[in-house]
């Protein structure tokens, strides 16, 4: 795992050499085990590495035989083994063993081919010297990050954005159109960042630059097709490729140290149980929030050893700007605090990779979001009847009970009703109405709803796929990238720690497009098949235990005097009045804590982007990376 950053320019080579050797400090937490550089008149790459594969030459820049190709990679390779011996029997020579050279050698051989051959999560980009050409891809569902830039004649492109910020034609501006979106989603939805000019490459998509010209393709996307199969057959095809996954997902070189995270829920716990590692790790909080419990609990009756934590209130709220330092965009996801010192607890004991179980209920339907609105049984099958129903007979039904209140109301709805109506992803933090009455006129801006999810709806229709597999598609094009992985890149590359995710791989997703609906969203619950599965290698109450997610007490500390006040105070700055309605944020916070209403998620989203935007654009905060740990100290204590 490690942090690259290139420019592409006219600039003399000397000048490139010092500007490229700064902006790759800013991201030496992403690989403190060495450093590479590589620079000519046309392009400097920098690069920084934490080492798991071939860990003695290994090192990037790599060269290809002629030295005409340049590839700087973050990430790993899973089936680099045999594309190795592929490309070796038709005559590659390799000086490494190491997974990037795959790719090297495999786009020597296949061109962007190679990418429909690669298993794994990756974000890479390669320099072709005689074609003064780029080419740069992201992995499959953006497990790794991969942001760009053009700017005053100078190209960016790298694994952070903070990466660019030295550079001298970088203009570091506002996207005015990411705030209003963002309010809602509670993440930045859009392609382009809340850095004006700088955008995220998407997933399963690749680049090219050539003589100042960028072009960018998709190769690869879901595709549901159930096949007509028993539950049986459908639990077996589950069991065997999240087995085949996980095992995939170990492999490092001796000496490394691989354990995983475990919390209540059954994907990490399934994970666990496959992996059997050395250790597990698990936090929680010196509160009711605490799942090192069922953690300690589990790993005890599968015999493992469990290392956990309990965070007091004052580190867990005061580490909170730091977090958003290096996320680089606000992100108002509470899970970003526990999964922050969730990494830290596995570094501080030797770790460097950690398997978790993020994606399970993207690929096998695991949000009650998508239509699980009762506890009632018999209301749940009831529904199950009426999904059966003719399409068009069944959406006007649905759309006739919108507004409607009685028991069971809301679940029919979301049943019943089309997708596209009832669903944006697994956030819904301010509706547009409400985030335009506390933004200021020129705030109220930036793409709708419809703008940013009609594509994602528009693949389907007219189709038969199933409404709660159209909204898997929007989380897998949409939250996955946009939230759950780049919150498990970032919080674990500030640590100096690799997450890996077995869940989230091409091969599991071909089992998952394919198995029914009807199997995974019933009344008996979500991702049901993917349960069955679990409860072969877990005790059955880790297997049908409901969701949790990574609960924080952020309705607890906007409660207690002391962080409201710090939140309240943050509210009433001079600069909050340039983007919000001062007023009708501090009443808010107010009648929050007094408890008149519960405005916790939209009070914490808020104070998430005020927070970064002070750390950005009026601090100019910024990490004494040779001393990375007394700065983390130090701005906790900020």
């Amino acid at each position: 795992m490690c942090g690259i950053v290139a420019f592409v320019d006219n600039e003399k080579p000397q000048l490139k050499d010092t500007l490229i050797k700064k902006m790759k400090e800013r991201i030496i937490h992403r690989g403190p085990d060495a450093e590479g550089q590589y620079v000519d008149d046309d392009v400097a790459l920098g690069f920084r590495r934490l080492s798991f594969v071939d860990v003695k030459s290994g090192n990037q820049p790599i060269f290809n035989e002629d030295n005409s190709k340049i590839i700087e990679f973050n990430g790993e390779i899973y089936n680099f083994e045999e594309l190795r011996a592929e490309l070796i029997e038709k005559g590659h020579t390799f000086t490494t063993h190491a997974d990037t050279e795959v790719i090297l050698h495999g786009y020597e051989e296949w061109g962007k081919d190679v990418l429909q051959k690669l298993r794994g999560m990756f974000a890479f980009i390669i320099w072709d010297t005689k074609k003064k050409e780029m080419f740069g891809a992201r992995d499959h569902f953006g497990i790794k990050p991969l942001y760009y830039a053009k700017m005053n004649g100078t190209f960016f492109v790298g694994s952070e954005i903070k990466a660019f910020l030295d550079h001298p034609n970088f203009e570091k501006k506002l996207n005015k159109e990411a705030l209003k979106p963002y309010m809602t989603f509670q993440y930045n939805v859009t392609q382009e960042t809340f850095f004006k000019g700088v955008f995220r490459l998407p997933e399963a998509h690749y680049f090219t630059y050539k003589d100042g010209q960028f072009d960018m393709e998709q190769y690869w996307d879901e595709d549901f097709e159930p096949e007509n199969e028993s539950f049986d057959e459908a639990v077996d095809k589950i069991d065997k490729v999240v087995d085949n996954s996980v095992k995939a997902h170990t492999y490092a070189d001796n000496g490394i140290k691989v354990g995983s995270f475990l919390s209540a829920g059954v994907d990490s716990s399934l994970v666990t149980a496959l992996m059997r590692p050395n250790n597990t790790f698990s936090i929680g909080f010196d509160s009711t929030y605490d799942e090192t419990k069922q953690a300690r609990e589990l790993a005890a009756k599968l015999d493992l050893k469990n290392t956990d934590k309990k965070l007091t209130n004052e580190e867990a709220f005061h580490a909170f700007p730091l977090i958003q330092y290096y996320l680089d965009e606000p992100d108002s996801n509470p899970s970003v605090v526990p999964l922050y010192f969730l990494n830290k607890l596995a570094k501080d004991n030797g770790y460097k990779a950690l398997l978790s179980g993020e994606g399970a209920d993207e690929l096998f339907a695991g949000y009650t979001a998508y239509g699980f609105n009762t506890k009632i049984k018999f209301i749940r099958w009831v529904t199950d009847q009426l999904k059966k129903m003719p399409r068009e007979k069944r959406y006007k039904f649905g759309q006739w009970l919108e507004g409607k209140h009685f028991h069971g109301s809301e679940h029919l709805y979301r049943n019943l009703a089309p997708a596209r109506d009832t669903f944006i992803g697994q956030a819904y933090i301010f509706s547009p109405e409400e985030a335009a009455d506390y933004l200021k006129p020129e705030f109220d801006c930036g793409p709708t709803i419809t703008d940013l999810l009609k594509p994602l709806y528009d693949k389907y229709e007219g189709t038969d796929v199933d409404d709660v597999a159209r909204k898997q598609y929007v989380d897998l094009h949409r939250f996955m990238p946009g939230d759950i992985c780049l919150k498990a890149d970032k919080m674990s590359m500030a640590n100096s720690v690799e997450i890996r995710v077995p869940l989230l791989d091409k091969e599991v997703m071909k089992v998952a497009e394919t198995t029914p609906t009807k199997y995974l969203f019933n009344y008996k619950g979500t991702k049901w098949a993917f349960r069955m599965a679990a409860n072969r290698h877990l005790p059955e109450e880790w297997a049908t235990r409901p969701k949790l997610g990574f609960p924080t007490p952020v309705r607890a500390w906007l409660r207690e005097k002391k962080y409201y006040q710090e939140v309240r105070d943050l509210f009433a700055q001079d600069f909050v009045k340039e983007f919000f309605d001062q007023d009708k944020l501090l009443k808010l916070a107010d009648d929050n804590f007094e408890g008149k209403v519960d405005g916790r998620r939209k009070i914490w989203t808020v104070y998430t982007f005020l927070i970064w935007y002070k750390l950005y654009f009026i601090d100019d905060f910024k990490i004494d990376e040779s001393g990375i740990d007394k700065a983390k100290a130090t701005a906790a204590e900020a």
